[in-house]
């Protein structure tokens, strides 16, 4: 009886352990479906509200106007609705970052992927991805102490606000980014390339110019893009260090205001609801999110293209 009752025991207890497998199966795929419908649905939910108050705001404001203009002044009786200003002190920053983080970023993935022994590689990458985890709010302020200082010093007529100062701040900030993408799409490259070079006489220099960043150069050039994304959005730095000046300037040396940083200001309180600035809100994001959107498209279509597989 004994032997029965325990080879039962053990039966039902295999039927059960398979009824509960067959409930985790059944369940899984569709929680799973469940959360990625919520992000698909959020975004979706983004979307139409920008664009929604963004067509309410060209109700009152001409499209050509808004995007060819270089006066914005939100309050007044005569109110100007110009973006040019913004767009300029953000392609500005961008592109201030860049010429920091790519140059800087690019050596440094060299040097980890190239030239660094595995003891060094193990204790380099994990102290520069520090700098990824600091907040924009410190860096902000470190370009506003400090650096802007130490540039004045240089640069008498550099104003205590200006777009220099946070740019380069960015490109600091953006720096692991860049290095830590590019030097995993050089890491990527198989060794046997880099024998092969090494045996016709290459020297080590010349493996990493002529052989590994041409094999890897998808994967650097969309670093250097999701980089520049990632300057375009960036809030804090701007709107602490770069002033709220809206100037149409291409003089690095003065005070102007980013896309972001208007953001901010017109949230902070004084656009009342269902005023034209407080749309001009709305209609500024739109621009944000198609500008950083056509730069994840261009980082996705440039990896595809010159993907190497190995």
């Amino acid at each position: 009886m004994d032997n029965r009752t325990s080879i039962r025991e053990m039966i039902e207890t295999k039927r059960n352990s398979r009824n509960i497998s067959s409930i985790t199966e059944t369940l899984i795929p569709k929680i799973l479906l469940a959360i990625a419908t919520i992000s698909i649905l959020t975004t979706i939910g983004i979307v139409i509200t920008l664009l929604t108050e963004t067509i309410n705001f060209f109700r009152d404001v001409p499209f050509l106007d808004f995007y060819t203009g270089t006066e914005l002044k939100p309050l007044g009786d005569h109110a100007q609705f110009g973006v040019l200003p913004l767009l300029t002190g953000t392609v500005l920053s961008s592109v201030i970052a860049m010429f920091v983080a790519i140059p800087i970023g690019l050596m440094a993935a060299i040097f980890l992927s190239e030239y660094a022994s595995d003891r060094v590689r193990r204790t380099l990458k994990p102290i520069l991805e520090i700098l990824a985890g600091i907040p924009t709010i410190v860096y902000g302020f470190f370009a506003f102490t400090f650096v802007t200082p130490l540039l004045r010093s240089f640069i008498p007529a550099l104003d205590p606000t200006n777009i220099l100062s946070p740019g380069i701040v960015m490109g600091i900030m953006i720096i692991p980014m860049v290095a830590s993408l590019s030097e995993d799409a050089m890491s990527s490259v198989p060794n046997s390339m880099r024998e092969g070079a090494l045996a016709l006489g290459a020297t080590k220099l010349e493996v990493t110019w002529k052989v590994v960043i041409p094999a890897a150069i998808s994967g650097i050039i969309a670093s250097f893009v999701l980089g520049i994304s990632r300057a375009i959005g960036e809030t804090m730095i701007v709107a602490i260090a770069s002033g709220s000046n809206k100037n149409f300037t291409f003089d690095v040396t003065q005070s102007m205001q980013t896309m972001t940083a208007y953001i901010v200001e017109v949230t902070g309180g004084e656009a009342p609801a269902g005023s034209t600035i407080y749309y001009s809100l709305y209609a500024v994001a739109m621009t944000l999110f198609v500008f950083t959107l056509i730069m994840n498209l261009i980082a996705q279509y440039i990896s595809r293209k010159y993907r190497e597989e190995y």
